[in-house]
């Protein structure tokens, strides 16, 4: 199955995300992806880049899912798409899944918020999978996939093959511009999203903003732990990726023993 990552560069506006959307599902379906992912918080944008409130009205977003529900149906392309969403218990970080056929196949919550993000969302409580065209996947969502590997061995022990992980590391302002990937002076995250995939066995897809200090690269593991593809520091665009959905056994994460751990 062919998956794309977009990576693109961090929206000045959630009129803006949704050009720069756009753009690149329509490179991803003219590539062959069935299905492409975001970036964290996408739609509208990462909090605290000075948006403006209308954007994160629940009137505002609820049009730009509709909108994204037709570009998946014009590009008959399946789209993961981080927003920011009003619940009845406050405002979520999460990820709808959209059909090429442009239905909400459903959404997966950020369970796991950083400490410095707990004034900014409201913790979600569930975990779902997924299926499209046969492929079944998990979704998590930055910190949780970084520092909470039990969420994605969750969806391995329930018969994942990739877990896809929208995120958001680096910016603008300041900071140091790698060239390497994998290179042992980086920030951990490109090791840590090889270890999501051979600790479990299955495929990892972990897509980030291009921003000009990034500080991890959108990339596609194996269930060996090898990185298949990844971005360029800094550049705008899609990687594409075929897997074979076969090869994610999830073996290791079917042997975890959870009844020993159970208190």
């Amino acid at each position: 199955m062919r998956i794309a990552l977009a990576t693109p560069p961090i929206p000045t506006s959630l009129a803006k995300g949704l050009v720069w959307l756009e753009t690149l599902v329509k490179q991803a379906a003219e590539a062959g992806a069935e299905i492409v992912c975001f970036p964290e918080s996408y739609l509208p944008g990462y909090p605290g880049m000075g948006y403006t409130p209308e954007d994160r009205t629940q009137i505002k977003l609820q049009q730009a899912l509709d909108a994204v529900r037709y570009i998946a149906v014009q590009n008959a392309i399946a789209i993961i798409i981080p927003m920011d969403w009003h619940s009845a218990t406050g405002l979520q970080n999460l990820a709808f899944v959209v059909s090429s056929t442009g239905e909400v196949l459903g959404y997966q919550t950020k369970n796991q918020l950083d400490p410095t993000e707990d004034e900014i969302w409201i913790a979600g409580t569930n975990r779902k999978l997924f299926e499209v065209n046969g492929l079944k996947f998990g979704i998590t969502i930055c910190h949780e996939g970084f520092r909470y590997p039990e969420s994605v061995r969750w969806a391995a022990q329930n018969g994942a093959a990739i877990v896809f992980h929208p995120h958001f590391t680096g910016g603008n302002e300041q900071g140091v511009q790698l060239q390497e990937w994998g290179k042992k002076e980086n920030p951990y995250y490109e090791k840590a999203m090889m270890m999501r995939a051979i600790e479990n066995t299955i495929y990892f897809a972990s897509v980030n903003y291009a921003s000009t200090y990034t500080e991890s690269a959108s990339s596609v593991i194996d269930p060996n732990g090898s990185c298949i593809v990844n971005s360029g520091y800094g550049k705008e665009g899609i990687i594409i990726a075929d897997i074979e959905p076969v090869r994610a056994t999830g073996i290791l994460a079917k042997r975890f023993k959870n009844e020993l751990y159970n208190t």
